[in-house]
């Protein structure tokens, strides 16, 4: 089938590249007029926090849009002449915007004293806007961004913290920073500016489709909205990787002298192959996200299997036509410099797998200690939800929540929201107890007042704990308030408490992907572990497969937690406060990572187990399978960690997470384990390697590599 797929790409070029270019088209402007849909808030059925907001959904409408800070420093005080005149000048015009309900101001009534610090130097107003965060307008927020920036002078600092404002935090496109850095390792893979072109075309069209399919997704399931930034980080990397290794190939068979016709049928049914088992892999991987039953990490595992397919799926339609275009001619527009430092690598690479099977067993142990010593602090990982505290001083949101919890105590920054279920003026006596034990509780900073419905049919208040929102200790009060506290206070009654806010959804959020993800971890490698054994018949194969991924991927979160939770190298990354890791992204790695890095084994693999077949000799099989795709591997290699490594220069600390930890794993995987121990480790199991049993013959056979190559 993927030979009849190169025949029509080559035969029928300018029909397969007229379909994909209305297909972009159509696809970018559906996206355009549907608008955005992508969402910072999320579901988590059966919980104790969802039920608090579906109560506060229920019997506070008015309270349900998202709202946001406006904290200030004044040196000569809250209440003084100057300050006041101008602060609530500033909310008069705050209030009057478009999409803001209500701005509830320490100067309202005497009941907001509690927006105000003890020493009456640090003050805070709540915006209520009529929205959840997404629906909130760029235009409001750039209003709001300009009336305090003009409002502020010496004396009177300013911020803006809270939920809806610390979404807003314009992006730097860092996925153009990748875009380039591959475009130079192609010049310099290549030597040719028109080979290099076509990855690049092909990986930019492949996202594009890709991009906006998400953007159309989003309407239909839950997508947090980073959702298109890990698109591109991902659709990027793919996209100019398998592409590489298929103009390679077709370069590889030009060189030979074959017609444009064979070389491009040869290099799809060989590295194309290639490409589509290593594609379906990763989009298998991330469909494992749907086991873990949380709605925005579905929709992540959606969106992003999307984008991998439809870039693969341009790597073996699109990029064979275009390379029609071109024909024999691929090497023209030649860079001298780098062309006349092209020479062949194979004997090199031939000679360091030589060297390594002479003694397999010291780079082997080498590599082995380099992995478990990058692996160590991963076993002190603590998952939860970074806060603006992780983002550097020169964050507005950063600034407003040192001034929150300069004033009024860490905790204030993730107040608990507590949504209780009432049946009557009756049961206010009876929560007010549950109000007063909490202001006795060891860890709770501050209860604010009851704060029925009308119709008494629920009530809410707050409580302030000591301690920061990403500190462990405030998951173990929301814990003691849950287990213990309430209910101790509201046995038999009626009356139903729940610990709700941002905070809490987060906790929920940690267990919930803690319970499910043993689950996931177990599906994927299944799923793996069947791939490679039907693809290369063997069982050995897929164990040593499964193992060497689990190393790398270790590794990989062993330095986030040493960067991020234990705060080495924070500068330098762009981080502020060290904090934990947030709570979806391991696993979310694990399943990129894990399709990933089974590219580079199908990469290698497949060549290996080509020459083997010929020959028979394990020995010469690796040699021959290394030196013919080190240098691709290698290169494509650095063009994906360029483009992952890119994403720690944008302004949010989760696409830091990502971008850090997909680079560091594919680093690892591409060089120390793929180049370095898999190599000694089949030449320590020789024959061994292609073990399969008789009783296993049943099962179909899957070629990555036809014999044609």
């Amino acid at each position: 089938m993927i030979k009849q797929i190169a025949r029509i790409s080559y035969k029928h070029r300018f029909k397969v590249i007229v379909v994909w270019v209305v297909l972009l088209s159509a696809v970018v402007l559906l996206a355009h007029r549907a608008g955005n849909g992508f969402t910072t808030q999320f579901t988590l059925p059966g919980t104790d926090s969802q039920a608090a907001l579906n109560l506060l959904n229920n019997r506070f409408p008015n309270e349900a849009g998202s709202t946001g800070d406006i904290v200030f420093k004044a040196s000569g005080g809250v209440y003084s002449t100057l300050n006041s005149a101008d602060m609530q000048a500033l909310f008069t015009k705050v209030s009057s915007l478009n999409q803001v309900v209500d701005v509830q101001s320490p100067y309202n009534t005497i009941e907001e004293l509690n927006l105000v610090s003890p020493n009456q130097q640090i003050g805070y107003a709540v915006v209520h806007f009529n929205t959840i965060i997404t629906g909130i307008s760029n235009n409001t927020f750039n209003s709001i961004q300009d009336l305090v920036t003009q409002a502020g002078h010496q004396g009177l600092q300013i911020e803006l913290g809270g939920d809806a404002f610390s979404s807003f935090r314009p992006q730097l496109t860092s996925i153009w920073v990748g875009v380039t850095a591959a475009i130079v390792i192609l010049l310099i893979a290549f030597g040719s500016v028109i080979a290099m072109g076509l990855p690049v075309i092909n990986a930019l069209v492949g996202i594009g489709i890709g991009i906006s399919l998400v953007e159309l997704l989003a309407h239909v399931v839950s997508l947090p909205d980073f959702s298109t930034e890990l698109g591109a980080m991902l659709g990027v990397g793919v996209g100019v990787d398998y592409a590489l290794l298929i103009v390679t190939r077709y370069r590889q068979g030009i060189s030979k002298n074959l017609n444009p016709e064979v070389a491009i049928t040869t290099a799809v049914n060989t590295a194309g192959r290639s490409v589509f088992f290593a594609g379906t892999a990763v989009v298998i991987s991330l469909l494992g996200m749907l086991l873990m039953n949380v709605g925005f990490i579905q929709g992540l595992g959606l969106a992003s299997a999307v984008v991998v397919a439809i870039t693969m799926l341009a790597s073996i339609t699109l990029l064979p036509a275009i390379i029609s275009l071109v024909g024999a001619k691929i090497d023209l527009l030649k860079i001298p410099r780098f062309t006349k430092k092209t020479v062949r690598t194979d004997h090199l690479w031939y000679s360091w797998s030589r060297m390594l099977q002479k003694r397999p067993w010291p780079p082997l142990l080498l590599g082995l200690i380099i992995l478990a010593v990058l692996a160590v602090p991963f076993f002190s990982i603590r998952l939860g939800s970074s806060d603006s505290s992780s983002e550097p001083t020169s964050d507005t949101t950063r600034r407003a929540y040192d001034l929150i919890s300069q004033g009024f105590g860490v905790g204030a920054n993730g107040p608990l929201l507590m949504a209780a279920s009432i049946s009557g003026p009756r049961d206010i006596a009876q929560l007010q107890n549950l109000v007063d034990a909490l202001e006795q509780t060891p860890g709770v900073a501050y209860v604010s007042p009851l704060q029925p419905n009308s119709q008494f049919e629920a009530a809410i208040f707050q409580v302030i704990p000591t301690t920061s929102p990403e500190n462990q200790a405030t998951t173990k009060l929301i814990n003691n308030i849950r287990n213990n506290i309430i209910p101790e206070f509201t046995a038999g009654s009626d009356i139903s408490v729940h610990v709700g806010g941002i905070t809490a959804t987060y906790a929920d959020l940690a267990n919930r992907l803690q319970s499910r993800l043993p689950i996931f971890i177990f599906v994927v490698l299944a799923v793996s572990f069947a791939l490679l054994l039907l693809v290369f018949r063997s069982i050995v194969i897929p164990i040593k497969a499964v193992i060497m991924n689990i190393l790398s991927i270790g590794a990989a979160y062993g330095v986030l937690v040493a960067i991020f939770q234990w705060g080495w190298l924070r500068d330098l990354v762009g981080i502020g406060q060290a904090g934990p890791i947030d709570s979806y992204v391991p696993m979310i790695m694990f399943a990129i990572l894990f399709g990933l890095s089974m590219d580079y084994e199908v990469f290698l693999l497949s060549r290996i187990k080509e020459e083997y077949n010929k020959t028979g000799d394990n020995s010469s099989a690796v040699a021959d399978g290394l030196a013919k795709t080190a240098r691709v591997i290698s290169a494509a290699a650095l063009i994906m960690v360029t483009v992952f490594a890119s994403f720690i220069l944008v302004n949010s600390r989760i696409l830091k997470e990502f971008g850090l930890g997909l680079a560091v794993a594919i680093l690892l995987d591409a060089t120390i384990v793929r180049l370095v121990m898999v190599p000694a480790i089949m030449e320590l199991l020789g024959k061994t390697n292609w073990w399969f049993p008789r009783w296993l013959d049943w099962l179909p056979a899957f070629h990555i590599e036809s014999e044609d190559s």
